[in-house]
Protein backbone atom coordinates (compact mmCIF):
# COMPACT_ATOMS: atom_id res chain seq x y z
CA UNK A 1 0.00 0.00 0.00
CA UNK A 2 1.85 3.29 -1.06
CA UNK A 3 0.90 6.31 -2.09
CA UNK A 4 3.71 7.95 -4.74
CA UNK A 5 3.91 11.33 -6.92
CA UNK A 6 7.49 10.98 -8.07
CA UNK A 7 9.93 8.46 -9.11
CA UNK A 8 9.58 5.17 -11.42
CA UNK A 9 6.64 3.13 -11.49
CA UNK A 10 6.75 -0.42 -9.95
CA UNK A 11 8.47 -2.97 -12.63
CA UNK A 12 6.34 -5.68 -11.60
CA UNK A 13 2.53 -6.13 -13.15
CA UNK A 14 -0.65 -5.46 -11.77
CA UNK A 15 -3.85 -7.50 -11.72
CA UNK A 16 -5.97 -4.41 -12.67
CA UNK A 17 -4.91 -0.98 -13.41
CA UNK A 18 -7.40 1.85 -12.81
CA UNK A 19 -7.01 5.54 -14.95
CA UNK A 20 -7.93 8.18 -13.62
CA UNK A 21 -8.39 8.76 -9.71
CA UNK A 22 -11.59 10.50 -9.45
CA UNK A 23 -14.71 9.52 -7.76
CA UNK A 24 -15.52 6.60 -9.52
CA UNK A 25 -11.84 6.00 -10.10
CA UNK A 26 -11.65 5.66 -6.24
CA UNK A 27 -14.62 3.86 -5.48
CA UNK A 28 -13.89 1.16 -7.81
CA UNK A 29 -10.10 0.78 -6.32
CA UNK A 30 -12.15 0.61 -2.88
CA UNK A 31 -14.27 -2.28 -4.11
CA UNK A 32 -11.30 -4.52 -5.76
CA UNK A 33 -9.68 -3.40 -2.35
CA UNK A 34 -12.37 -6.02 -0.84
CA UNK A 35 -10.05 -8.73 -3.24
CA UNK A 36 -7.04 -9.02 -1.00
CA UNK A 37 -5.69 -11.40 -3.84
CA UNK A 38 -5.61 -8.71 -6.48
CA UNK A 39 -2.88 -5.86 -6.81
CA UNK A 40 -4.52 -3.27 -7.95
CA UNK A 41 -3.20 0.05 -9.38
CA UNK A 42 -5.30 3.68 -9.33
CA UNK A 43 -2.98 6.10 -12.00
CA UNK A 44 -4.14 9.82 -12.06
CA UNK A 45 -2.55 12.13 -13.76
CA UNK A 46 -2.76 15.01 -11.09
CA UNK A 47 -1.41 15.63 -7.96
CA UNK A 48 -4.36 14.58 -5.75
CA UNK A 49 -7.17 12.68 -6.18
CA UNK A 50 -10.54 13.93 -6.95
CA UNK A 51 -9.22 16.43 -9.13
CA UNK A 52 -11.23 16.58 -11.89
CA UNK A 53 -15.35 17.11 -12.23
CA UNK A 54 -15.25 15.53 -8.96
CA UNK A 55 -14.07 18.45 -6.76
CA UNK A 56 -16.33 20.98 -8.69
CA UNK A 57 -20.33 19.57 -8.67
CA UNK A 58 -23.55 20.37 -6.76
CA UNK A 59 -22.44 18.02 -3.94
CA UNK A 60 -26.15 16.23 -4.51
CA UNK A 61 -26.48 12.35 -3.54
CA UNK A 62 -29.50 11.83 -6.09
CA UNK A 63 -32.15 9.27 -5.69
CA UNK A 64 -32.87 9.09 -9.40
CA UNK A 65 -35.63 9.67 -9.20
CA UNK A 66 -35.94 11.55 -12.76
CA UNK A 67 -33.51 9.02 -14.69
CA UNK A 68 -35.12 7.77 -17.98
CA UNK A 69 -36.57 4.24 -16.85
CA UNK A 70 -34.59 1.06 -17.57
CA UNK A 71 -31.52 2.87 -18.47
CA UNK A 72 -27.93 1.40 -16.87
CA UNK A 73 -27.62 4.88 -14.96
CA UNK A 74 -31.36 5.11 -13.43
CA UNK A 75 -30.33 1.57 -11.89
CA UNK A 76 -26.88 2.55 -10.88
CA UNK A 77 -28.11 5.73 -9.46
CA UNK A 78 -30.99 4.24 -7.27
CA UNK A 79 -28.39 1.34 -6.12
CA UNK A 80 -25.48 3.69 -5.34
CA UNK A 81 -27.89 6.19 -3.39
CA UNK A 82 -28.44 3.51 -0.96
CA UNK A 83 -25.10 2.32 -0.84
CA UNK A 84 -23.30 6.13 -0.53
CA UNK A 85 -26.00 7.23 2.12
CA UNK A 86 -25.06 4.06 4.18
CA UNK A 87 -21.25 4.49 3.88
CA UNK A 88 -21.72 8.42 4.69
CA UNK A 89 -22.93 7.05 8.20
CA UNK A 90 -20.54 4.71 8.90
CA UNK A 91 -17.42 6.21 7.91
CA UNK A 92 -18.12 9.89 9.26
CA UNK A 93 -19.08 11.78 5.80
CA UNK A 94 -21.22 15.06 6.27
CA UNK A 95 -24.81 14.19 4.75
CA UNK A 96 -28.06 15.83 4.96
CA UNK A 97 -31.23 14.78 3.42
CA UNK A 98 -32.77 17.63 3.11
CA UNK A 99 -35.08 17.02 0.48
CA UNK A 100 -35.71 18.55 -2.97
CA UNK A 101 -38.87 20.98 -4.33
CA UNK A 102 -39.03 20.77 -8.00
CA UNK A 103 -40.65 24.43 -8.45
CA UNK A 104 -43.08 24.82 -11.41
CA UNK A 105 -43.26 28.67 -12.10
CA UNK A 106 -46.05 28.53 -15.10
CA UNK A 107 -48.17 26.46 -16.21
CA UNK A 108 -46.60 24.54 -18.71
CA UNK A 109 -43.81 23.69 -15.95
CA UNK A 110 -46.93 22.33 -13.44
CA UNK A 111 -48.57 20.16 -15.90
CA UNK A 112 -45.39 18.10 -16.08
CA UNK A 113 -44.80 17.64 -12.55
CA UNK A 114 -47.51 14.78 -12.36
CA UNK A 115 -45.27 13.11 -15.13
CA UNK A 116 -42.06 13.59 -13.35
CA UNK A 117 -43.79 11.73 -9.98
CA UNK A 118 -45.19 8.62 -12.51
CA UNK A 119 -41.30 8.56 -14.07
CA UNK A 120 -40.18 8.57 -10.06
CA UNK A 121 -42.63 5.80 -9.29
CA UNK A 122 -40.98 3.76 -12.40
CA UNK A 123 -37.82 4.19 -11.24
CA UNK A 124 -38.74 2.84 -7.41
CA UNK A 125 -39.41 6.40 -6.03
CA UNK A 126 -42.65 6.21 -4.23
CA UNK A 127 -42.37 8.51 -1.60
CA UNK A 128 -43.07 11.64 -4.14
CA UNK A 129 -46.39 14.13 -3.15
CA UNK A 130 -47.90 17.20 -5.23
CA UNK A 131 -47.37 20.28 -3.44
CA UNK A 132 -49.94 23.15 -3.92
CA UNK A 133 -48.91 26.75 -3.92
CA UNK A 134 -49.53 27.30 -0.26
CA UNK A 135 -47.58 24.47 1.19
CA UNK A 136 -44.67 25.08 -1.02
CA UNK A 137 -44.56 28.76 0.61
CA UNK A 138 -45.07 26.96 3.93
CA UNK A 139 -41.76 25.09 3.47
CA UNK A 140 -39.78 28.07 1.53
CA UNK A 141 -41.42 30.84 2.94
CA UNK A 142 -38.29 33.27 0.72
CA UNK A 143 -39.13 32.11 -2.53
CA UNK A 144 -39.49 34.16 -5.20
CA UNK A 145 -43.03 35.46 -6.00
CA UNK A 146 -45.30 33.63 -8.86
CA UNK A 147 -44.43 29.69 -7.62
CA UNK A 148 -47.65 27.62 -8.76
CA UNK A 149 -46.63 24.71 -7.06
CA UNK A 150 -43.52 21.74 -6.72
CA UNK A 151 -43.17 18.30 -6.63
CA UNK A 152 -41.47 16.99 -3.01
CA UNK A 153 -39.03 14.49 -3.52
CA UNK A 154 -37.48 13.10 0.32
CA UNK A 155 -34.22 11.45 0.35
CA UNK A 156 -32.49 13.75 -2.05
CA UNK A 157 -29.44 14.83 0.05
CA UNK A 158 -26.23 17.17 0.18
CA UNK A 159 -22.78 15.61 1.06
CA UNK A 160 -19.59 16.71 1.13
CA UNK A 161 -17.83 15.22 -2.31
CA UNK A 162 -14.62 16.05 -1.37
CA UNK A 163 -14.32 13.84 1.58
CA UNK A 164 -16.22 11.05 0.09
CA UNK A 165 -13.65 10.79 -2.57
CA UNK A 166 -10.91 10.91 -0.24
CA UNK A 167 -12.46 8.03 1.89
CA UNK A 168 -12.93 5.59 -0.69
CA UNK A 169 -9.06 6.46 -1.60
CA UNK A 170 -8.01 5.97 1.96
CA UNK A 171 -9.69 2.72 2.22
CA UNK A 172 -8.33 1.42 -0.78
CA UNK A 173 -4.60 2.25 0.15
CA UNK A 174 -4.83 0.83 3.28
CA UNK A 175 -6.18 -2.17 1.89
CA UNK A 176 -3.31 -2.43 -0.26
CA UNK A 177 -4.05 -0.20 -3.17
CA UNK A 178 -0.96 1.42 -4.77
CA UNK A 179 -1.90 4.98 -5.68
CA UNK A 180 0.23 6.75 -8.30
CA UNK A 181 -0.13 10.52 -8.92
CA UNK A 182 1.13 12.90 -11.18
CA UNK A 183 1.22 9.89 -13.77
CA UNK A 184 -0.14 11.17 -16.64
CA UNK A 185 -0.62 8.26 -19.26
CA UNK A 186 0.19 9.04 -22.95
CA UNK A 187 -0.03 6.06 -24.42
CA UNK A 188 -1.04 2.16 -23.96
CA UNK A 189 -0.27 -1.18 -25.64
CA UNK A 190 -1.07 -4.62 -25.49
CA UNK A 191 1.67 -7.20 -24.86
CA UNK A 192 1.25 -10.59 -24.11
CA UNK A 193 0.43 -10.65 -20.34
CA UNK A 194 -2.18 -7.42 -20.72
CA UNK A 195 -1.35 -3.37 -20.70
CA UNK A 196 1.67 -1.47 -21.39
CA UNK A 197 0.99 1.87 -20.30
CA UNK A 198 3.35 4.77 -20.86
CA UNK A 199 2.56 7.45 -18.35
CA UNK A 200 5.02 10.70 -17.72
CA UNK A 201 6.44 8.90 -14.65
CA UNK A 202 7.55 5.77 -16.79
CA UNK A 203 5.78 2.30 -17.58
CA UNK A 204 3.59 0.38 -15.50
CA UNK A 205 1.63 -3.09 -16.74
CA UNK A 206 -1.40 -4.60 -16.32
CA UNK A 207 -3.56 -7.46 -16.87
CA UNK A 208 -6.66 -5.79 -17.14
CA UNK A 209 -7.28 -2.27 -17.53
CA UNK A 210 -10.13 0.43 -16.63
CA UNK A 211 -10.56 3.30 -18.54
CA UNK A 212 -12.37 5.49 -15.68
CA UNK A 213 -10.49 8.86 -16.90
CA UNK A 214 -13.65 11.07 -16.71
CA UNK A 215 -13.10 14.03 -19.21
CA UNK A 216 -10.56 12.08 -21.07
CA UNK A 217 -11.69 9.03 -20.99
CA UNK A 218 -12.94 8.85 -24.79
CA UNK A 219 -8.98 9.84 -25.67
CA UNK A 220 -8.05 6.86 -23.78
CA UNK A 221 -10.89 5.16 -25.76
CA UNK A 222 -9.29 5.96 -28.57
CA UNK A 223 -5.64 4.74 -27.75
CA UNK A 224 -6.96 1.01 -27.41
CA UNK A 225 -8.88 1.06 -30.82
CA UNK A 226 -12.13 2.01 -29.89
CA UNK A 227 -14.11 5.09 -30.93
CA UNK A 228 -17.17 4.64 -28.84
CA UNK A 229 -18.05 8.06 -27.79
CA UNK A 230 -16.59 11.60 -27.96
CA UNK A 231 -16.70 13.64 -24.17
CA UNK A 232 -18.14 17.11 -24.97
CA UNK A 233 -16.71 19.35 -21.68
CA UNK A 234 -19.80 21.13 -19.80
CA UNK A 235 -18.85 23.73 -17.58
CA UNK A 236 -20.85 24.14 -15.01
CA UNK A 237 -19.81 27.84 -13.15
CA UNK A 238 -21.55 28.10 -9.60
CA UNK A 239 -21.65 30.91 -6.99
CA UNK A 240 -21.18 30.11 -2.86
CA UNK A 241 -22.88 32.29 -0.80
CA UNK A 242 -21.91 33.31 2.61
CA UNK A 243 -23.03 31.23 5.80
CA UNK A 244 -25.87 33.87 6.98
CA UNK A 245 -27.57 33.41 3.78
CA UNK A 246 -27.95 29.66 5.40
CA UNK A 247 -31.53 30.41 6.84
CA UNK A 248 -32.70 31.27 3.61
CA UNK A 249 -33.91 27.75 2.52
CA UNK A 250 -34.65 24.60 3.82
CA UNK A 251 -34.59 22.11 0.85
CA UNK A 252 -33.02 21.71 -2.47
CA UNK A 253 -34.80 24.05 -4.98
CA UNK A 254 -34.88 22.60 -8.36
CA UNK A 255 -36.45 23.69 -11.89
CA UNK A 256 -37.84 21.25 -14.11
CA UNK A 257 -35.02 19.76 -16.09
CA UNK A 258 -34.34 20.29 -19.55
CA UNK A 259 -32.29 18.50 -22.27
CA UNK A 260 -29.08 20.08 -20.89
CA UNK A 261 -29.43 18.95 -17.65
CA UNK A 262 -31.05 19.52 -14.32
CA UNK A 263 -31.01 23.48 -14.71
CA UNK A 264 -29.82 26.15 -12.22
CA UNK A 265 -30.54 25.39 -8.59
CA UNK A 266 -30.02 26.50 -4.92
CA UNK A 267 -29.40 23.97 -2.79
CA UNK A 268 -27.78 24.46 1.15
CA UNK A 269 -24.20 22.45 1.40
CA UNK A 270 -23.26 20.82 4.67
CA UNK A 271 -21.05 23.14 5.63
CA UNK A 272 -23.13 25.53 5.88
CA UNK A 273 -23.33 27.46 2.78
CA UNK A 274 -25.80 28.06 -0.49
CA UNK A 275 -25.16 26.82 -3.91
CA UNK A 276 -26.25 28.56 -6.94
CA UNK A 277 -25.85 26.85 -10.42
CA UNK A 278 -24.66 25.54 -12.16
CA UNK A 279 -24.37 26.69 -15.52
CA UNK A 280 -24.81 24.05 -18.27
CA UNK A 281 -22.09 25.65 -21.08
CA UNK A 282 -20.92 22.90 -24.02
CA UNK A 283 -16.83 23.69 -24.92
CA UNK A 284 -14.24 21.99 -26.52
CA UNK A 285 -11.03 23.12 -24.06
CA UNK A 286 -11.10 20.38 -21.22
CA UNK A 287 -9.26 22.75 -19.13
CA UNK A 288 -11.85 25.72 -19.16
CA UNK A 289 -12.65 26.05 -15.54
CA UNK A 290 -12.99 29.62 -15.14
CA UNK A 291 -15.36 31.92 -14.54
CA UNK A 292 -16.89 34.21 -16.54
CA UNK A 293 -18.69 37.43 -16.53
CA UNK A 294 -21.76 36.15 -18.59
CA UNK A 295 -21.60 33.07 -16.25
CA UNK A 296 -21.85 34.70 -13.34
CA UNK A 297 -25.05 37.43 -14.52
CA UNK A 298 -26.98 34.29 -15.74
CA UNK A 299 -27.08 32.48 -12.47
CA UNK A 300 -27.67 36.23 -11.00
CA UNK A 301 -30.90 36.66 -12.96
CA UNK A 302 -31.75 32.65 -12.37
CA UNK A 303 -31.45 33.10 -8.47
CA UNK A 304 -33.31 36.57 -8.47
CA UNK A 305 -36.64 34.40 -9.31
CA UNK A 306 -35.74 31.31 -7.15
CA UNK A 307 -34.72 33.33 -3.84
CA UNK A 308 -34.59 37.14 -4.74
CA UNK A 309 -33.03 37.46 -0.80
CA UNK A 310 -30.29 35.30 -2.20
CA UNK A 311 -28.93 38.06 -3.95
CA UNK A 312 -28.21 40.50 -1.16
CA UNK A 313 -26.32 38.13 0.90
CA UNK A 314 -22.47 38.24 0.52
CA UNK A 315 -20.55 35.21 -2.29
CA UNK A 316 -18.18 33.85 -1.14
CA UNK A 317 -16.57 31.93 -3.14
CA UNK A 318 -17.15 31.33 -7.37
CA UNK A 319 -16.01 28.09 -8.73
CA UNK A 320 -16.65 25.80 -12.07
CA UNK A 321 -16.35 22.02 -12.93
CA UNK A 322 -16.32 20.14 -16.19
CA UNK A 323 -18.98 17.33 -16.49
CA UNK A 324 -17.55 14.68 -19.16
CA UNK A 325 -21.08 15.11 -21.31
CA UNK A 326 -21.60 12.69 -24.46
CA UNK A 327 -23.98 12.22 -27.73
CA UNK A 328 -25.13 9.31 -25.33
CA UNK A 329 -28.44 9.53 -23.04
CA UNK A 330 -26.58 6.87 -20.65
CA UNK A 331 -23.64 5.76 -19.50
CA UNK A 332 -21.61 3.83 -21.32
CA UNK A 333 -19.57 1.03 -19.08
CA UNK A 334 -18.34 -1.59 -21.51
CA UNK A 335 -16.56 -4.59 -21.48
CA UNK A 336 -13.90 -5.68 -23.94
CA UNK A 337 -13.36 -9.18 -22.72
CA UNK A 338 -10.81 -10.37 -25.71
CA UNK A 339 -9.14 -7.07 -24.60
CA UNK A 340 -9.13 -7.47 -20.56
CA UNK A 341 -10.96 -3.76 -20.70
CA UNK A 342 -13.47 -2.38 -19.48
CA UNK A 343 -14.28 1.53 -20.21
CA UNK A 344 -16.58 3.84 -17.61
CA UNK A 345 -17.73 6.81 -19.85
CA UNK A 346 -20.48 8.92 -19.64
CA UNK A 347 -21.27 9.49 -16.15
CA UNK A 348 -21.72 13.10 -16.09
CA UNK A 349 -23.28 14.55 -13.05
CA UNK A 350 -24.78 11.29 -11.64
CA UNK A 351 -21.27 10.09 -10.81
CA UNK A 352 -21.47 10.74 -7.15
CA UNK A 353 -24.24 9.34 -6.60
CA UNK A 354 -23.68 6.22 -8.38
CA UNK A 355 -20.06 5.74 -7.58
CA UNK A 356 -20.50 2.78 -5.48
CA UNK A 357 -22.60 1.20 -7.79
CA UNK A 358 -21.09 1.72 -10.46
CA UNK A 359 -18.19 0.01 -8.92
CA UNK A 360 -20.20 -2.99 -7.86
CA UNK A 361 -21.20 -3.23 -11.68
CA UNK A 362 -17.42 -3.05 -13.14
CA UNK A 363 -16.12 -5.62 -11.10
CA UNK A 364 -18.75 -7.46 -12.19
CA UNK A 365 -17.09 -6.99 -15.68
CA UNK A 366 -14.01 -6.95 -14.68
CA UNK A 367 -14.77 -11.06 -13.69
CA UNK A 368 -16.27 -11.23 -17.13
CA UNK A 369 -12.99 -10.46 -18.93
CA UNK A 370 -11.46 -13.60 -17.03
CA UNK A 371 -10.35 -11.66 -13.82
CA UNK A 372 -10.45 -14.41 -10.99
CA UNK A 373 -11.19 -11.85 -7.98
CA UNK A 374 -10.56 -14.28 -5.23
CA UNK A 375 -12.28 -14.61 -2.03
CA UNK A 376 -13.88 -11.26 -0.29
CA UNK A 377 -12.85 -9.86 3.26
CA UNK A 378 -13.74 -6.47 4.42
CA UNK A 379 -11.39 -3.67 4.23
CA UNK A 380 -10.97 -2.22 7.67
CA UNK A 381 -13.57 1.00 8.14
CA UNK A 382 -12.58 4.69 7.78
CA UNK A 383 -13.79 7.33 10.27
CA UNK A 384 -13.21 10.79 8.22
CA UNK A 385 -13.26 14.11 9.75
CA UNK A 386 -16.64 15.36 9.44
CA UNK A 387 -16.68 18.81 7.92
CA UNK A 388 -20.14 19.27 7.94
CA UNK A 389 -21.33 22.36 9.70
CA UNK A 390 -23.76 20.71 12.04
CA UNK A 391 -20.89 18.83 13.99
CA UNK A 392 -18.67 20.27 16.54
CA UNK A 393 -15.43 21.20 15.02
CA UNK A 394 -12.03 19.48 17.05
CA UNK A 395 -11.50 23.00 18.85
CA UNK A 396 -15.26 22.55 20.54
CA UNK A 397 -14.66 19.62 21.61
CA UNK A 398 -13.35 19.53 25.29
CA UNK A 399 -11.82 16.10 25.98
CA UNK A 400 -9.86 16.33 22.48
CA UNK A 401 -8.71 19.92 23.22
CA UNK A 402 -7.69 18.43 26.62
CA UNK A 403 -5.56 15.82 25.34
CA UNK A 404 -4.09 18.27 22.80
CA UNK A 405 -4.22 21.55 22.85
CA UNK A 406 -3.25 21.72 18.63
CA UNK A 407 -6.86 20.76 18.06
CA UNK A 408 -7.28 24.49 20.42
CA UNK A 409 -4.70 26.31 18.21
CA UNK A 410 -7.23 27.99 15.58
CA UNK A 411 -5.47 28.81 12.20
CA UNK A 412 -8.68 29.67 9.92
CA UNK A 413 -11.40 31.38 12.32
CA UNK A 414 -13.86 32.04 9.50
CA UNK A 415 -14.28 28.12 9.39
CA UNK A 416 -12.75 27.24 12.67
CA UNK A 417 -9.77 24.45 11.38
CA UNK A 418 -6.86 24.10 14.18
CA UNK A 419 -3.18 23.82 14.00
CA UNK A 420 -4.33 20.04 14.88
CA UNK A 421 -6.32 19.13 12.10
CA UNK A 422 -3.89 20.52 9.49
CA UNK A 423 -1.34 18.48 10.97
CA UNK A 424 -3.78 15.23 10.78
CA UNK A 425 -4.31 15.82 7.20
CA UNK A 426 -0.89 16.32 6.55
CA UNK A 427 -0.12 12.78 7.84
CA UNK A 428 -3.34 11.11 6.57
CA UNK A 429 -2.85 8.05 4.40
CA UNK A 430 -3.37 10.31 1.14
CA UNK A 431 -1.90 13.70 2.37
CA UNK A 432 -2.74 17.11 0.43
CA UNK A 433 0.08 18.10 -1.77
CA UNK A 434 -1.30 21.82 -2.09
CA UNK A 435 -2.87 24.34 -0.62
CA UNK A 436 -6.51 23.31 -2.43
CA UNK A 437 -5.80 19.66 -1.41
CA UNK A 438 -5.73 20.83 2.31
CA UNK A 439 -8.62 23.04 1.83
CA UNK A 440 -10.56 20.26 0.36
CA UNK A 441 -9.73 18.52 3.67
CA UNK A 442 -10.60 20.67 6.34
CA UNK A 443 -11.41 23.78 4.98
CA UNK A 444 -8.80 26.23 5.19
CA UNK A 445 -9.30 29.07 3.07
CA UNK A 446 -12.93 28.41 2.54
CA UNK A 447 -14.11 30.77 4.39
CA UNK A 448 -15.47 33.91 4.47
CA UNK A 449 -12.20 35.97 3.98
CA UNK A 450 -11.01 33.31 1.72
CA UNK A 451 -7.72 32.95 3.00
CA UNK A 452 -7.06 36.52 3.40
CA UNK A 453 -5.84 36.17 7.51
CA UNK A 454 -5.16 32.40 7.23
CA UNK A 455 -3.26 31.99 4.02
CA UNK A 456 0.01 32.74 5.13
CA UNK A 457 0.22 30.50 8.42
CA UNK A 458 -1.80 27.63 5.79
CA UNK A 459 1.27 28.03 3.64
CA UNK A 460 3.75 27.94 6.06
CA UNK A 461 2.20 24.57 7.53
CA UNK A 462 1.62 23.06 4.52
CA UNK A 463 5.42 23.28 3.36
CA UNK A 464 6.36 22.37 6.73
CA UNK A 465 4.24 19.03 6.66
CA UNK A 466 5.20 18.47 2.92
CA UNK A 467 9.23 19.07 3.56
CA UNK A 468 10.02 15.22 2.74
CA UNK A 469 7.70 15.31 -0.56
CA UNK A 470 9.62 16.32 -4.25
Amino acid sequence: MTVTADGPLPPEPYDVAIVGAGVVGCALARELARRPRLRVALVEARDDVGQGTSKANTAIVHTGFDATPGTLEARLVRDGYRRLTAYAAESGIALEAVGALLVAWDEEQRAALPRLAGKAVRNGHTETRMLGQGELYAREPHLGPGALGALHVPGESVICPWTTTLAYATQAVRAGTDLHLRAAVETVTRDGDGHLLTTTRGTLRARHLVNAAGLGADTLDRLLGHDDFTVTPRRGQLLVYDRLARPLVRHILLPVPTALGKGVLVAPTVHGNVLLGPTAEDLHDKSATHSTAEGIALLRDKGRRVLPALLDEEVTAVYAGLRAATEHEDYRITAHPGERYVTVGSIRSTGLSASMAIAAHVTGLLADTGLDLGPVREPAPVTMPDLGATAPRPCERPGLVAADPAYADLVCFCERVSRGEIRDALAATVPPRTPEGLRRRTRARAGRCQGFHCGARVAELLREGTAHDT
